[in-house]
C-alpha cells in the first residue's frame, strides 16, 4: 500500500472515530463516514469492505490509542511490578469510562478468534507485569490464572460503570473491587528466611518461562533440561504455587 493510501486511510478512521465517540456505533454507517472524509462510497468500500469491517478496523484503532496512553503511563512508574498492576487496572478503568463507544467496540463485542494484533499487545502487557510480580516472590496463584482474573474484573467492572448514568457513577466501586483482586493474587514480600513455598515456586516457574521465551541464544541457554523435563518441572512449580 502507498504512502498516500494509507494517509487516506487513516484521515478515514480519524474522521470515523470521531463519529464513533460521538454518537456510537449506530452513527458510523459508511455513508456518514464517506461524506464526512470526503470520499466516496465506493472507494470506503474497497478500503474497508463493509460497515463490519470498518468497525473492526475502528476496534483496532482503538486498541492502539489505549496502548499508547498505557504505554507512556506505565513507562513513568517505578520498578514495581504490583504498583503497576495497579496503576494498570486504573489506566484501564479510565480508559473505558472516557471512550466509552470505543470500549464497547473493543471489549463488548468479542468473538472467539477474532482478535486484532493490537489487543494482543494488550493482554501480552498483562501478562508481562504479572510475570515480573511472580519473579520477585509476589504472585500467589500461577500467570496465567492471575492473568484471567484480573482481566475479567477490569472488564467487568468498566462495563457496569460505562452501562451508568454518569451522574450516578462511583468510581470507588472500581477501586474497590481492584483492591479485593489484586489482593487475591498478590502475596507480601516473601520472608528473607525463604519459608513460603509457593511464591518461591512461582517465582522459579516465571524465570523459567522468561528464560525460555528468549531461546537458547540468551537467558535459556540456562536451562539444562530437555523439553520433557522442563514441562515436567513446570508443572510440578504450578502445583506448589497453587
Amino acid at each position: 500500500m502507498s504512502e498516500e493510501r494509507r494517509a487516506v486511510r487513516r484521515q478515514v478512521l480519524q474522521v470515523a472515530a470521531e463519529l464513533l465517540e460521538k454518537g456510537g456505533s449506530e452513527a458510523v454507517s459508511t455513508r456518514a463516514v464517506a461524506a464526512a472524509a470526503g470520499v466516496t462510497a465506493p472507494a470506503l468500500y474497497r478500503m474497508f469492505g463493509d460497515k463490519d469491517g470498518l468497525l473492526a478496523e475502528l476496534a483496532a484503532y482503538g486498541f492502539e490509542m489505549y496502548l499508547t496512553e498505557k504505554r507512556e503511563a506505565l513507562a513513568l512508574t517505578h520498578d514495581d511490578p504490583v504498583a503497576d498492576l495497579y496503576r494498570g487496572w486504573d489506566l484501564h478503568v479510565d480508559f473505558g469510562v472516557q471512550h466509552p463507544a470505543f470500549y464497547m467496540l473493543m471489549y463488548g463485542t468479542v468473538q472467539p478468534g477474532r482478535r486484532p494484533p493490537a489487543a494482543d499487545e494488550a493482554h501480552a502487557l498483562l501478562v508481562a507485569l504479572l510475570r515480573r510480580a511472580a519473579e520477585v516472590g509476589r504472585l500467589r496463584v500461577p500467570v496465567a490464572g492471575a492473568t484471567r482474573i484480573i482481566h475479567a474484573a477490569t472488564t467487568g467492572v468498566t462495563l457496569t460503570l460505562i452501562g451508568e448514568e454518569p451522574s450516578q457513577r462511583d468510581l470507588t466501586t472500581s477501586a474497590r473491587l481492584r483492591d479485593t483482586v489484586i489482593a487475591s493474587v498478590i502475596t507480601d514480600p516473601p520472608a528473607s528466611s525463604g519459608s513460603d513455598l509457593a511464591s518461591h515456586a512461582l517465582a522459579l516457574d516465571a524465570a523459567l518461562e522468561t528464560a525460555l521465551a528468549d531461546g537458547p541464544g540468551a537467558a535459556g541457554a540456562a536451562v539444562p533440561l530437555r523439553a520433557t523435563e522442563t514441562a515436567l518441572l513446570r508443572e510440578w512449580l504450578q502445583l506448589l504455587g497453587g
